[in-house]
């Protein structure tokens, strides 16, 4: 009888212990594929505008990857009173996190083509050329901005497109012996 209910201890001991470690409730395809809608309302947000589909795919996942991680019941999720604000943080945090990763990936801030257009890059510069100027800019962005959130943060604020602008052409100046210069005609009537 002592061995009987022994046993019956040991039993329920390790029912307990296994039922503990089971892995908590991960989302389904349907779960996650709403979380990736509502990370694309982003999808105009700089960095986001510039990815091409399957880049920004990737990164909606990312960000979903992220949410489950923190939120591993979705209804937790779904529940949160300000739940957009939360999807916006970690689209802001998940955008960092890749800067922060790849000084290349400015080139979805400030693509190439933009970059000709404003005149502070010339045209059909080669892919090794764009390489450096963007690991240029990123560096004197680095030295600039005392994090990848500060950076991020100017890029949104209109007041620091003048000194990003001056960064951009002191990259170009140094690699390309690129210097802008700025005519300014005046004219005056009577």
């Amino acid at each position: 009888m002592k061995r009987f209910l022994l046993s019956l201890v040991l039993v329920a001991v390790m029912v307990t212990v296994a039922g503990c470690k089971t892995k908590t409730r991960e989302w389904n395809d349907r779960e996650r594929r709403a979380v990736r809608e509502e990370v694309r309302a982003y999808r105009d947000m700089a960095y986001l505008d510039n990815l091409a589909e399957l880049e920004f795919e990737e990164f909606a996942d990312d960000v979903v990857g992220y949410i489950e991680v923190d939120y591993p019941v979705y209804t937790t999720f779904v529940e949160l009173p300000s739940k957009g604000d939360t999807v916006e943080v970690y689209v802001v945090s998940t955008i960092v996190k890749r800067l922060n990763a790849d000084a290349h990936n400015m080139r979805n801030i400030y693509p190439y083509p933009w970059l000709v257009s404003e005149g502070i890059l010339p045209a059909n510069l080669d892919h090794q050329a764009q390489r450096a100027f963007y690991e240029c800019f990123a560096r004197k962005v680095r030295n600039t901005y005392p994090s990848t959130t500060a950076f991020f943060n100017a890029v949104v604020n209109d007041n620091a497109n003048s000194q990003l602008t001056a960064l951009q052409e002191q990259c170009a100046a140094d690699l390309f012996d690129w210097n802008i210069v700025i005519e300014e005609e005046v004219v005056t009537t009577n």
